[in-house]
């Protein structure tokens, strides 16, 4: 029998249906499993015991009567610990906020509890989800899953171990310029960073506001799209006629093909051909204008963080790890003036681009230009730490300026994504193109 902890969501979903998994005793599974894991404190901040096996024991009720709330009802998964959860601690990986416990749950989190998902717990995060590489000494630093050395990307680290190790269905987390996807990528998994306003950031501890989005770490595109659903309310996406043959899709020659190491450029590169091999048209396009776009979003991105967190930071700056105190106090110096300014450009800038591509199914490229640094490494070399984090966080980040859904799927090469970047709110269309890229990049 295949171990439950290894299945896709989607899978043990349809057994629950079948009548050949209770949801009782898969949620035991996957508790006792986080309990005896050598890298449990690692990884989750806390475990919701109490609350996963009532809402296991509803589903299983459910099950039996023949009326389950949707295809993942019964499913375990985990959360990101800047999602409000009703009477469970809620810290954002910082400090600053030790016992903060919230009264409510998250509006995407009601919305998964009424689907029917079990939440197990909450997981390790980036301090306040400001670093792509998932390093954090103030709470804990979660391993990746092909080094325990190095770090799992971020900020949605514990999110992405959570599954890679088998301590969790799929995750909930949070990506404002790389956060679902980096972490992904890293643990091979499949991340969906939803176009901004597509989920609801009610009881969500901010970053950035302007950029903050909601998305799941799984194990496919199956799974991506029936938890989006979820957290959203709404009905999953038909995937069924998903194909790749007369699909158009632009490789994006601006920025992100810049110092890309060796095994993500060779892993980019394979896939690709095999995306062209089953009948994908690829074509190559240059973007001058996304340099405009970059050189004006370090100070949207510092200006947006530093107006939430300024209180809470210069009341007691010696709680936070130095590297994310220094990047949250760059905006201590963005004039209005200049932030209103950038944020006019970048809206003309996307426009553009939504013109430049709006003849592609998607925008291809590396989902990160380096694989997972070595944690310890990060902590000893300060400018080891900036040149990372900044290239981690590089390719991802074009989707969130551009304000466009994307998905990272695994290429088959350890800690090594393609990533996929769809149009403005049609994360239905780019659901469909992913579900066929799929099936071709993971094929024997």
């Amino acid at each position: 029998m295949q171990d439950w902890r290894w299945m896709k969501a989607a899978d043990l979903g349809r057994g629950i249906g079948a009548g050949q998994i209770d949801p009782v005793g898969l949620t035991e599974h996957f508790l006792q499993a986080i309990d005896t894991h050598p890298h449990r404190d690692r990884i989750y901040a806390r475990v919701t015991h109490d609350r996963a096996r009532a809402e296991a024991a509803a589903a299983s009720v459910r099950a039996q009567s023949g009326i389950r709330r949707g295809p993942l009802d019964g499913v375990p998964v985990s959360w990101k610990d800047l999602f409000d959860t009703a009477g469970i601690g809620t810290e954002a990986g910082t400090a600053l906020m030790a016992g903060r416990v919230p009264e409510d749950d998250a509006e995407v989190l009601k919305n998964a509890t009424a689907a029917g998902l079990v939440c197990l717990g909450k997981t390790h995060m980036s301090e306040i989800a400001f670093s792509g590489l998932g390093l954090n000494p103030i709470t804990a630093t979660p391993p990746c899953v092909n080094d325990e050395d190095a770090v799992p990307g971020g900020s949605s680290s514990g999110a992405g171990a959570s599954v890679a190790f088998g301590l969790a269905a799929a995750a909930i987390g949070s990506d404002t310029g790389g956060s679902v996807r980096i972490p992904s990528a890293w643990n091979d998994l499949v991340g969906l960073k939803t176009t901004h306003g597509k989920l609801s950031l009610e009881g969500v501890v901010p970053l950035c506001l302007t950029f903050d989005t909601v998305g799941p770490l799984c194990r496919s595109v199956e799974d991506a799209n029936l938890l989006m659903a979820a957290l959203g309310g709404e009905k999953p996406v038909d995937l069924t006629e998903a194909r790749l043959d007369g699909l158009r899709l632009m490789v994006l020659d601006t920025i992100v093909p810049e110092d890309v190491r060796d095994a993500p450029r060779t892993a980019f590169d394979a896939a690709v051909d095999k995306l062209r091999a089953a009948g994908a048209q690829i074509e190559h396009r240059f973007f001058a204008q996304l340099f405009d776009a970059f050189n004006v979003a370090g100070n949207l991105y510092a200006a947006d963080s530093y107006g939430w967190w300024r209180d809470l930071v210069e009341a007691h700056p010696e709680k936070m790890f130095p590297q994310i105190l220094e990047r949250v106090r760059g905006g201590q110096t963005v004039t209005g003036p200049d932030y209103v300014a950038g944020w006019n450009l970048l809206r003309q800038i996307r426009k553009e681009y939504a013109a430049e591509t709006s003849q592609f199914d998607a925008v291809i490229m590396p989902t990160a230009p380096i694989l997972p640094p070595n944690a310890q490494r990060l902590l000893d070399d300060d400018e080891y730490y900036k040149s990372e984090n900044l290239l981690a966080l590089r390719n991802t980040r074009v989707a969130n300026l551009m304000n466009v859904c994307a998905i990272t799927l695994p290429t088959g090469v350890p800690s090594c994504g393609i990533m996929c970047n769809g149009q403005n709110g049609n994360e239905a269309a780019l659901l469909r193109v992913c579900a066929a890229a799929e099936k071709v990049l993971l094929a024997e």
